[in-house]
């Protein structure tokens, strides 16, 4: 049957249907496809568990680095940062290990691009030893994408765990392979320990540091930190600092100095802030 041969009424609903629906379009297009997300190496998620979408949320804004506070429960590994926080549901597998090792297959091998390393901090707020040794477990049967610390190589892969918090020194150092390095302090630059242990050193801005990012960094405090940096990356460490300014001027600051990550949890101002050309 042709148009005009339908009943006018159909024809003026149809008409109106046809309408309304161009109307529709316009005001919910198609969704557009993502941009490309900019890796961004030096951009540390601190407590990133308190995001909205944890984990989730630090990827979509091109974060290298993201940290999780686990403590033991039950035998489960529960993220959270105080135990009045635990939830079951909640586990370190379900909110981070899984969700990489999905994405590390269906991106060949990574988490952004080949050549772009990825950093997950896990802080032990529970008993260190039992803690440790049920992180162990679960990091065993995540090892494929997991870089493989040894006593004479480390063997770097798609993601770079980092142990902090209530770390078991000794047993660390006695394990002959291991899938997390140990996240040590400033002091630790003062000792003969290989980085296939202590990969990372972390430490306490306000502790060492009187500058909470007003007015520009002292002269006295900007060598004192560039000179941190450079003895640590002579020793073939990265290096990190928390409560530090979380702010422009804070991040401007660890940026000049060469500060491996920086922690934020403001992600949109710090990924912003990474963005935006150098001045010279």
């Amino acid at each position: 049957m042709h148009w005009h041969h339908l009943p006018r009424v159909i024809r003026r609903v149809s008409t109106r249907l046809l309408a309304l629906g161009g109307v529709l379009w316009a005001l919910h297009p198609a969704p557009a496809q993502p941009a490309t997300i900019v890796p961004l190496p030096q951009a540390h998620s601190h407590n990133d568990y308190l995001q909205e979408r944890p984990l989730l949320d630090a990827l979509d804004h091109g974060f290298c680095s993201v940290e999780a506070d686990i403590f033991l429960v039950d035998d489960r590994l529960l993220v959270a940062h105080e135990r009045s926080q635990l939830r079951p549901e909640r586990t370190l597998e379900a909110l981070y290990l899984k969700p990489l090792l999905e994405r590390v297959r269906q991106h060949g091998g990574c988490v952004y691009t080949p050549g772009v390393a990825f950093h997950l901090l896990i802080d032990i707020k529970s008993d260190s030893l039992p803690t440790y040794q049920a992180l162990d477990r679960l990091l065993q049967a995540h090892a494929e994408m997991l870089t493989r610390f040894e006593s004479d190589r480390t063997t770097t892969n798609a993601v770079t765990v980092t142990i902090s918090g209530n770390r078991p020194r000794e047993y660390l150092e006695q394990q002959s392979v291991r899938f997390a390095g140990y996240d040590g302090r400033l002091t630790d630059l003062d000792s003969e320990t290989t980085p296939r242990l202590i990969p990372l050193v972390s430490d306490n801005w306000q502790a060492h540091f009187q500058w909470r990012g007003n007015g520009p960094l002292t002269e006295p405090e900007c060598m004192k930190l560039r000179e941190l940096v450079r003895r640590a990356h002579e020793q073939g460490r990265a290096i990190r600092f928390w409560a530090n300014p979380d702010l422009p001027e804070g991040w401007a600051a660890l940026r000049n100095a060469g500060v491996d990550l920086i922690n934020t949890d403001n992600l949109s101002g710090l990924r912003e802030f990474l963005l935006q050309p150098q001045s010279h």
